[in-house]
C-alpha cells in the first residue's frame, strides 16, 4: 500500500469518493456503491465500538445499515462535532444471535453492495500495531477474537498462555466472512518452532503439552496482504470430548437446496468400522445420519431392507457446507444362495446438476457464473425386489486426505416433493475481452431497469407451476412477476424505477408460490451476489455468495444515461398465433457511441431477433411472430436487454457545491488574513499594560487564519478529486428495457 505518501486532505477526498472506481478509471457498468472492508469484521453482543469502513462510489453522504436492525450505527464524531469519514459507533443489541450479518451504506446512488458482518458471543479486540516479528507480537486472551489483517509478505503474531493437557481450538475466519485470505494457521511454542500447521481450513484443534507461553502464526497462502486480506482469529479452550464450534460463515449459492430434518428418520451418527460389507452398520428407512469422511480412503457402508415397488429418494449433504468433498453413493443389492453372499451394484448416484446451463469460466456469459448444482449426490432408488441392501457412500476427493472435518449427511427419504429458489442481477460480457464479474447492489438510478434471473430447484419429482414476485420494495419501485411453467428451472424477474421516484430504500421480498399435492407452498428466493467487484478474473477468482437480505433503493438524485419503456404502458392483447407490433418510447439522457442492438429475455421468447437501436432515435418497433414463437394462451412479459457505451460523468453537483464552498472559504481566509494582521498590528504597537491581552488576540487570530487557510487547502483538493471524477469517461453498460406485458387469448374458431 502507497496511500500514505498522499497529502492527508486528498488522501481523505480519495476515501470519500472512493478510489477504486473513481480515481480509476472503470470501464464496465456504472459505478455503483460498495462496501469493501469493515475494520474490524464484528463484534461481541452486547457492546459498542468503533468501525472503519472503505468503499467505491460512497459519497459524503453514507450512512452504515445493517441487515439487522438490533445492529445500529452513528458517525463517529471529530472534535468539531462533524462527522468523520468512514468511521461510525456500532451497537450490537446484547439479544442479536451469532452469526453474519450484512454491512451496507446508504448513499447518494442508493444502497451498496453488502460486505459480511459478524456477532459473535465472545469477547472481541482489534490489532492496532504490527506484529510480524516473534517480538513484536501481540498478546491475546484465550476465548477471544482479534480483528486484523494480513501483512504483504509477512506473517502475523500473536501469544497466549496455556497449561498442560488444555484443549485449544484456532480458527483463522476468513473467506466465510468475504475475505479474499486464503490463511495459513499455526500454533509454535514460545521460541517460534511450529507444533502444528493448517494449510486448508484455517483451523487446529490442539492439546496443549505444557505450561507456558505458546504463539500462533498468520500469514496467507501465497503472502498477500492489504485490507481485503481480512480475518477474525478465534482462540478458544474446550473440554475433551466436546465437538469443536466452528465460526458463523456466509452461504455458498448451492445451499439454498439443503433439506430440513427428513419426515420420520430419526437423526443416527454413523458408527465404525464399517467399511467392510460384513461391518455393515444396520440401519433401517427412512435414514438421517451424520458421518465422516475419514480417515483417508474411508468407504461407510449401511445395510438395509426394502420391498419391492418402495421409491427412495437419496441425498447426501457435504460439499454444500463449503467442504472440498465430492460424495459418490453406490447401491447394491445382497444376494445370498446358500451360505454364498454375493453384491450386485443397482445404482450410482453421483452430483446434482445445475438446472440451468452454466458459464464455462466463471464470468463470460455463455451462461450463468452463480451454480445451484453440487457435487453432492443426489437421485432415486426404486426398488425392483424384496430383499437386503447396502449403501456405500465415499468421497471421490477422499483418498489420501485425512480429515476428519469432511462430514457428510446422509438422508434416506420418501418423495417430499418441494423446491428452494435463488435469483440474481443478470450478468453480460458487455465487450470483446470484457472479464468481469461484478457484485451488483440493487442501487437503481431514476428510470433505470434491472433483470434478474430466478432459478428453481425443483426436488423429489416436483413438477408444478411456480409464481414469482416481490414485496415490500420502496416506493417508485415495481417489480414484475411472472411464472416458471412446469417444464422450466428459470425465469427472469424485472425491477424498474420510476423517472419521477424520490430516494427511498427498504428491504424486500422476493416471494415463490406453488401447489404441491393440493396445499399451497410459499417458499423465500434466495437472492445471490458476487462477494466482491471482481474486474478482471484473469487475477482474481470470482467468489458468488447467498446474500442474507433483499436491499433494494432508487437514488432519486442521478438518472439513467438511457431508459426504454413501452409507448402504451397497458397489457398488450393479441390473439395466438397471429403477428404484433409494439412500440417503445426512448428517452436519451447520456451521450452514447458505437451500436446499441437489444435482444430479448424471458421464458419463450429466445426466438425474438436482436434490434438494432439508431442512436438518439426516440421510438423503436417491436416485432413478434407468436406463431414462431409458439406462445402459450395466458399472460407473457418480457424484457429487451443489451450493452452501449456512453459517457458518464459522475456526480456533476458536486463541483457546484464544491466551488461555492470553495468561493465561501476564500472569503472567509480573507477576513481571517486581515484580521490577524490587524491584530498583529495592534498587538505591536500596544502599551504594556494591554500588551499581554492584545498578544493573545493576535495568537487567537492566527490560529483562526491557519485553520481557515487548512479548510481552503483541503476544499481546492475535493474540488480537484470532484472534478477530475465528473470528467466524461467511457462506461459500457447494461440497458434494459422496462417489461412489455403480453396477454395471449385463443384464436377465434372458424
Amino acid at each position: 500500500m502507497t496511500s500514505y505518501r498522499m497529502p492527508m486532505a486528498v488522501l481523505a477526498i480519495a476515501l470519500m469518493l472512493g478510489t477504486n472506481s473513481i480515481l480509476n478509471a472503470q470501464s464496465v457498468i456504472l459505478p455503483a456503491p460498495r462496501v469493501l472492508t469493515t475494520m474490524p469484521m464484528g463484534g461481541q453482543a452486547g457492546t459498542t465500538f468503533p468501525v472503519t469502513i472503505t468503499s467505491e462510489s460512497v459519497d459524503t453522504k453514507a450512512e452504515l445499515l445493517f441487515s439487522d436492525p438490533r445492529i445500529t450505527a452513528t458517525p463517529q464524531l471529530k472534535a468539531d462535532g462533524k462527522p468523520e469519514l468512514n468511521k461510525f459507533q456500532v451497537t450490537i443489541a446484547a439479544d442479536t444471535p451469532p452469526g453474519v450479518y450484512e454491512a451496507r451504506v446508504l448513499t447518494r446512488l442508493g444502497i451498496s453492495s453488502s460486505r459480511a458482518f459478524s456477532v459473535g458471543a465472545l469477547p472481541e479486540v482489534t490489532r492496532e500495531k504490527p506484529n510480524t516479528t516473534l517480538e513484536t507480537a501481540m498478546q491475546v486472551e484465550p476465548n477471544s477474537i482479534c480483528n486484523a489483517y494480513t501483512t504483504a509478505k509477512a506473517i502475523d503474531h500473536y501469544t497466549f498462555n496455556s497449561t498442560k493437557g488444555s484443549r485449544v481450538t484456532i480458527e483463522c475466519v476468513a473467506s466465510g466472512i468475504d475475505s479474499k485470505l486464503k490463511p495459513v494457521l499455526i500454533i509454535a511454542d514460545a521460541k517460534g518452532r511450529d507444533l502444528s500447521v493448517d494449510r486448508r481450513g484455517g483451523f487446529i484443534d490442539y492439546t496443549i503439552p505444557a505450561d507456558g507461553t505458546y504463539v500462533v502464526k498468520v500469514h496467507g497462502l501465497t503472502f498477500q496482504g492489504g485490507l481485503e486480506s481480512f480475518y477474525r482469529l478465534a482462540i478458544q479452550t474446550l473440554p475433551e470430548g466436546v465437538a469443536a464450534v466452528r465460526q458463523p460463515a456466509t452461504e455458498p449459492v448451492n445451499s439454498i437446496s439443503i433439506p430440513a430434518q427428513t419426515a420420520g428418520a430419526v437423526a443416527l451418527k454413523e458408527t465404525e468400522p464399517n467399511n467392510r460389507p460384513k461391518d455393515s452398520q444396520k440401519v433401517s428407512l427412512p435414514l438421517d445420519i451424520a458421518g465422516s469422511f475419514f480417515p483417508a480412503a474411508d468407504v461407510d457402508t449401511y445395510e438395509f431392507d426394502a420391498k419391492k415397488g418402495e421409491v427412495w429418494w437419496i441425498e447426501v449433504v457435504s460439499e454444500r457446507t463449503k467442504l472440498p468433498t465430492n460424495p459418490f453413493v453406490n447401491i447394491q443389492q445382497v444376494v445370498k444362495k446358500g451360505d454364498a453372499e454375493n453384491s450386485v451394484d443397482v445404482l450410482e448416484l453421483n452430483d446434482l446438476p445445475s438446472p440451468v446451463k452454466l458459464s464455462s469460466n466463471g464470468y463470460s456469459y455463455d451462461g450463468s457464473p452463480y451454480d445451484v448444482g453440487t457435487a453432492d449426490a443426489f437421485g432415486k432408488f426404486e426398488v425392483k425386489e424384496d430383499g437386503t441392501y447396502r449403501l456405500q457412500v465415499r468421497d471421490l476427493f477422499g483418498g489420501t486426505r485425512n480429515d476428519p472435518r469432511c462430514t457428510y449427511r446422509l438422508i434416506v427419504r420418501k418423495a417430499e416433493p418441494d423446491f428452494s429458489m435463488a435469483a440474481w442481477a443478470l450478468h453480460m460480457t458487455l465487450r470483446n475481452g470484457d472479464r468481469a464479474a461484478l457484485s451488483k447492489p440493487i442501487a437503481l438510478r431514476n428510470g433505470a431497469t434491472m433483470i434478474f434471473e430466478v432459478v428453481a430447484v425443483r426436488k423429489d419429482g416436483f413438477n408444478g407451476d411456480i409464481e414469482v414476485s416481490v414485496e415490500n420494495l420502496p416506493e417508485g419501485v415495481t417489480a414484475q412477476g411472472f411464472k416458471i411453467p412446469a417444464d422450466k428451472s428459470s425465469g427472469t424477474l424485472i425491477i424498474t424505477a420510476a423517472s419521477g421516484a424520490k430516494s427511498a430504500h427498504s428491504v424486500a421480498k422476493i416471494v415463490a408460490k406453488s401447489t404441491i399435492d393440493g396445499k399451497p407452498v410459499v417458499r423465500d428466493c434466495r437472492l445471490a451476489s458476487m462477494a466482491w467487484p471482481v474486474r478482471d478474473s484473469n487475477q482474481e477468482i470470482p467468489n458468488p455468495r447467498l446474500i442474507a437480505d433483499v436491499a433494494v433503493s432508487v437514488s432519486g438524485e442521478e438518472a439513467a444515461p438511457l431508459t426504454v419503456v413501452p409507448a402504451n404502458p397497458e397489457v398488450v392483447v393479441v390473439a395466438e398465433n397471429s403477428k404484433v407490433t409494439i412500440p417503445l418510447k426512448l428517452t436519451w439522457r447520456g451521450e452514447y457511441s458505437g451500436a446499441l442492438t437489444l435482444k430479448p429475455t424471458g421464458c419463450g421468447f429466445e426466438k425474438v431477433k436482436t434490434i438494432n437501436v439508431p442512436l438518439k432515435s426516440e421510438t423503436l418497433n417491436v416485432e413478434l411472430d407468436l406463431a414462431d414463437l409458439k406462445l402459450p394462451v395466458g399472460d407473457h412479459v418480457f424484457a429487451l436487454y443489451g450493452g452501449a457505451v456512453s459517457k458518464y460523468r459522475y456526480n456533476v453537483a458536486a463541483v457546484d457545491t464544491t466551488t461555492e464552498e470553495l468561493r465561501v472559504a476564500t472569503e472567509e481566509l480573507t477576513k481571517a488574513t486581515t484580521a490577524s494582521q490587524m491584530a498583529t498590528e495592534a498587538a505591536k504597537a500596544a502599551t504594556d499594560d494591554k500588551k499581554a491581552t492584545l498578544d493573545e488576540q493576535a495568537k487567537a487570530a492566527a490560529e483562526a487564519q491557519k485553520k481557515a487557510a487548512a479548510v481552503k487547502t483541503e476544499l481546492e483538493a475535493r474540488l480537484k478529486a470532484v472534478t477530475s471524477a465528473a470528467a466524461p469517461s467511457d462506461i459500457v453498460d447494461i440497458v434494459v428495457t422496462e417489461p412489455i406485458r403480453l396477454k395471449v387469448t385463443a384464436a377465434e374458431k372458424k
